[in-house]
């Protein structure tokens, strides 16, 4: 390579364009932050770029020193006062996207313009930590392309390089870099973390379960269309009817909002009825910021990093940030908590006192009419039934007493209105109960294999505890609107003029547009499951099916290290066969062999001589060799620019040397 000129502006033109390149691949780089940084850092950092071309095209003076001192305060001072904080994910990416911008305003050298595309990589990474999705991820890999070809656009020396070049030099070194990076994804050893993670900030946005329950809360969730969870079985996924979802139990009730109760953090096995219904699945769970993980109620078995609460349902040992990915058994027909301790009994039974005085009037009526418990939760349920109740998604406001209100006034609610309902007339008439939410249902991928849960099939239910079967589920929103559970959403939903657009056009809104979500989603689970779910038990599962048994870190880093020195040795050897000396003229090695025969005896061809020429001069300074010499060297002539020799003719050619003896 051509020494380094002292600054990028006294080269040659075509050298000095490269910092334009550069400008563009930065720019490039940093285009997805303009849906996630605010509108000051963009138009700061544009402004900054826009700034470096006009100087670099002669139309802008070049920014002092004193005033880029200043500009790096007053953009530490306003990344500062905005979010309070230089670290973390937002505050961090901002800084980083500004001082890159403030960076090329100073970019004089060579030395600067390669700072400059190194930080264009770490701007692209930080594009990950708002994203992980499939366009994102093929975004990035267009930006890594471009500040590639702008890296070896710096790199081009002096001379002119076409843009064509720049490019597919850049694609071949991408191309190159490909199966390394498999390999190190796939057998780096894996630490339990997210692929791309940072501090998430507290103000975030996330769609999912609450830790309490009022009124309306569940129903909020139902605007979202996006995917809660994805869920992959072992055999037949169980029927609609039966997903149930197991999320948070809540216990405390203070006449308006459910709220968990003490959680002792340990909990009596389930009685296991038959064993032979265990249901094994495996959850790709969306972030959702709580610790609480979702399971097939009930579930049995418990994930790593992860413990089973008093009330038989999963949490993790830190909030959900990020997607991840585990297995769990469930047994349907389980019993829980078959014996119920005086403190329970005494929380499941508990209600404020001024709480819904008509429900408890109503609930105790029926309690001295009714002495079964069965008979009376059936009574309960078709009240519901026979009843005119709706289940809708626009209740009139109920802010006075909202099981009452609920009750004998609107008639009209979502599932927690029917479940927090059902379980104060429990409760007031003596039977145990709780509220559960969770989802319920679940979209059949027949591409993928999976159910798909969104946030708009959450749900609640109750359960009640019954003497000598523990804890049952009972979901009163079946008996007002079977469809919701047989059908799901969509069908129970879809002339609710309250609900979303998604929900109103019901299951069979449009075949064609049906089955490409239903393809994108297999896509995405796929995506999920394999790259950023890619965690230690996925990587033991896929060398084992590569019949690599258990590797442990040594192993794996032994297996990376040959398998990444079998490809640089491909690309080696592949390099020095493109790059090999062209193969022998045979007429030329016989010609050689010519004039290293008589050059030996002082006939020495000049550099400039022609064949027949040389073959002349041979002839006056040793006519005792003329003959055999211009004889040679009329077959040699007659062969180098006739037709193509055969084999045959070489060996005359090689005779016709052989007679000539200086």
């Amino acid at each position: 390579m051509a020494p380094l000129p002292r600054t990028l502006e006294n080269t040659l033109p075509e050298r000095s364009h490269a910092l334009l390149w550069v400008i563009a691949a930065i720019g490039v780089a940093m285009a997805p932050h303009l849906f996630n940084q605010p509108l000051w850092v963009v138009l700061i950092t544009a402004l900054a770029l826009i700034w470096r071309g006009g100087v670099h095209l002669g139309r802008l003076p070049m920014p002092s020193r004193w005033i880029l001192v200043l500009l790096t305060v007053l953009m530490t001072g306003l990344v500062l006062g905005r979010y309070g904080t230089l670290f973390g994910r937002d505050a961090g990416v901002a800084l980083l996207v500004l001082m890159t911008g403030l960076k090329l305003l100073e970019t004089r050298t060579y030395r600067d313009a390669m700072v400059g595309v190194f930080l264009g990589y770490f701007v692209i990474i930080t594009n990950f930590f708002y994203s992980q999705e499939i366009p994102v991820a093929l975004y990035m890999l267009v930006a890594v392309f471009a500040t590639t070809a702008a890296l070896v656009r710096l790199n081009a020396g002096e001379g002119v390089q076409p843009a064509r070049e720049s490019f597919g030099l850049a694609g071949l070194m991408l191309g190159q870099a490909v199966p390394v990076m498999i390999i190190l994804f796939l057998l780096f050893p894996r630490l339990p973390g997210p692929l791309w993670g940072a501090p998430q900030d507290s103000t975030a946005g996330v769609t999912g379960l609450s830790d309490s329950m009022s009124p309306g809360a569940i129903s909020e969730l139902l605007q979202s269309d996006a995917p809660a969870f994805r869920v992959s079985f072992v055999h037949d996924p169980p029927p609609p009817a039966e997903r149930y979802w197991r999320g948070p139990v809540f216990w405390q009730f203070d006449g308006s909002t459910w709220r968990r109760g003490r959680d002792m953090g340990t909990t009596a096995p389930p009685l296991i009825l038959e064993p032979t219904n265990l249901v094994t699945h495996t959850i790709n769970l969306e972030p959702h910021q709580q610790r609480w993980l979702l399971a097939l109620d009930v579930p049995v078995s418990v994930p790593p990093d992860a413990r089973m609460t008093e009330d038989q349902y999963l949490v993790a040992g830190q909030p959900v940030r990020r997607l991840i990915q585990y297995t769990v058994d469930a047994l349907p027909d389980g019993v829980l908590e078959p014996e119920l301790t005086p403190e329970r009994r005494q929380q499941a039974l508990a209600l404020p006192d001024q709480a819904a005085p008509r429900t408890q009037a109503m609930a105790r009526k029926w309690r001295d009419q009714k002495d079964d418990d069965d008979v009376l939760i059936q009574a309960v349920l078709d009240h519901f039934h026979q009843e005119a109740f709706f289940y809708t998604l626009s209740p009139p406001p109920m802010s006075r007493e909202p099981v009452d209100q609920f009750l004998f006034e609107a008639r009209a609610g979502f599932c927690e209105h029917y479940a927090s309902a059902f379980v104060v007339l429990m409760r007031a008439a003596g039977i145990p109960a709780r509220v559960v939410t969770g989802y319920q249902g679940g979209e059949y991928n027949r591409l993928g294999n999976y159910l798909l849960v969104r946030q708009s099939d959450a749900h609640a239910w109750a359960e009640v505890w019954l003497e000598g079967r523990g804890w049952v589920r009972v979901d009163p929103t079946a008996a007002v609107a079977p469809e919701r559970i047989e059908s799901g959403i969509r069908t129970a939903l879809a002339g609710d003029q309250a609900a979303p657009d998604f929900i109103r056009r019901g299951p069979g809104w449009g075949m064609a547009r049906l089955q490409w979500a239903l393809w994108r989603d297999s896509i995405d689970y796929y995506w999920s499951g394999w790259v950023l779910a890619f965690g230690p038990e996925r990587q033991e599962e896929l060398l084992e099916r590569l019949g690599l048994g258990r590797l442990d870190w040594r192993g794996m880093v032994t297996l990376m290290v040959v398998l990444v020195g079998t490809v640089v040795l491909v690309f080696t050897a592949a390099f020095l066969w493109r790059n090999r000396p062209p193969k022998a003229d045979p007429l030329a090695a016989i010609y050689g062999h010519f004039c290293r025969r008589l050059a030996r005896v002082g006939l020495i061809r000049a550099p400039h001589e022609p064949p027949l020429d040389f073959g002349r001069r041979i002839a006056r300074e040793r006519p005792d060799l003329a003959e055999p010499v211009l004889d040679f060297i009329q077959a040699y002539v007659a062969l180098r620019y006739g037709p193509a020799p055969d084999l045959t003719q070489y060996r005359q050619l090689q005779g016709r040397l052989r007679r000539i003896k200086p």
